[in-house]
């Protein structure tokens, strides 16, 4: 992807601010506080009303600087791997759902119809975009390709998943319309698609100015969740959920991360790619997006959102840990002694700690 005289090692990755033994990001705290704040104190009326005008704004305004994120020149080197792109749209809409129609046989003993429905709904959305691409560089992945393959998932996604939604969730996904998949896409593909016909102009801030990125990227995600869990709160949904359920999950998502990661690994030799490329296949094809999935969610399934975002919710930390575990141990297999990565990350493609994308 790049001549070997350019490949550098990637910067690190920002470490948390909590101590390295506490396997908690402050994000996550951030994120259960979130929680705890709707619970106490729900948005009702006009404050629901506020809300969720803010949160709306905020997710447009991430999309907008994820569009003025990505280089042409990024996108053109990735698309020469046009393969590996169909290797983890495959996985992320064709697999992915696959497994999560097969884990209807989990209802009810297992799994309520309502988690059931988030964790279908968790197998449809996209794939990552930041956290992708910083795994795939620690591990010393193909990161031009990484850039690339979740930049193009979660522009599919915008029209797939609500898509795919209506074919399966039905009804549960609150009554799919083409009114429906108009707000997602004003919502989501025309702010990134501004963004790419404004940078020019615009991409030169966010590479100096990363933490802006990293702020928006949290702030809109923290404001969507508690919009959804506020409106949970006032319609009563939450007690339709135990601890005991609650481990069930957990369980179920373990072992779909798990048959994710083998398949996108050994299913990528199979095919032929080499070393840098399955990596991030791996890591592209593995995993689901927060950051593009709550704001599907809150259009997809209106008072019912709460729920059927708590399975990503817990998906996303879970696949943040475990992968940043895989990476560092990929980067120390034998087979990665002297090789090169795909290229630097570029700067203003770090996450910060606890991006949520």
């Amino acid at each position: 992807m790049t001549s070997p005289s350019s490949r550098t090692a990637a910067a690190p990755p920002r470490r948390s601010l909590l101590p390295a033994w506490l396997p908690v990001d402050p994000y996550i705290l951030a994120l259960l506080g979130t929680v705890g704040l709707a619970a106490l104190l729900p948005a009702s009326g006009t404050a629901a009303t506020v809300a969720g005008g803010a949160s709306t704004g905020a997710v447009a305004l991430l999309f907008f600087l994820y569009g003025a994120r990505l280089s042409t020149r990024e996108a053109m080197d990735g698309l020469r791997h046009w393969r590996l792109h169909l290797a983890v749209l495959a996985s992320t809409f064709l697999v992915f759902p696959v497994l999560g129609i097969a884990a209807r046989g989990l209802v009810p003993a297992v799994l309520t119809p309502d988690l059931y429905n988030g964790l279908l709904f968790l197998c449809l959305v996209p794939s990552t975009i930041q956290s992708s691409i910083a795994f795939t560089s620690i591990a010393r992945g193909n990161v031009p390709a990484a850039i690339c393959a979740g930049s193009f998932s979660s522009l599919a996604g915008m029209v797939l998943t609500p898509l795919l939604a209506a074919l399966l969730l039905g009804h549960s996904a609150g009554g799919f319309s083409a009114d429906s998949l108009l707000k997602i896409v004003l919502q989501l593909l025309v702010p990134f698609l501004a963004g790419q016909s404004l940078r020019r102009w615009t991409g030169g801030f966010v590479a100096r100015h990363r933490k802006v990125l990293g702020y928006v990227d949290r702030g809109s995600i923290l404001l969507v969740v508690y919009t959804a869990f506020s409106e949970g709160m006032t319609r009563g949904v939450w007690h339709l959920v135990t601890p005991a359920r609650l481990g069930l999950l957990l369980a179920v998502e373990a072992v779909l991360l798990a048959v994710m990661l083998a398949l996108t690994w050994y299913g990528a030799r199979k095919l032929g790619f080499g070393r840098e490329d399955r990596i991030a296949i791996q890591f592209a094809g593995s995993k689901k997006s927060l950051a593009a999935g709550l704001p599907m969610a809150s259009v997809l399934f209106g008072a019912q959102a709460s729920l059927a975002v708590l399975p990503l919710m817990l998906f996303h930390q879970m696949q943040l840990m475990v992968c940043a575990v895989l990476a560092r141990r990929r980067a120390r297999d034998p087979e990665a002694a002297g090789t090169a990565t795909g290229g630097p990350v570029p700067a203003a493609t770090l996450p910060t700690a606890g991006t949520p994308a």
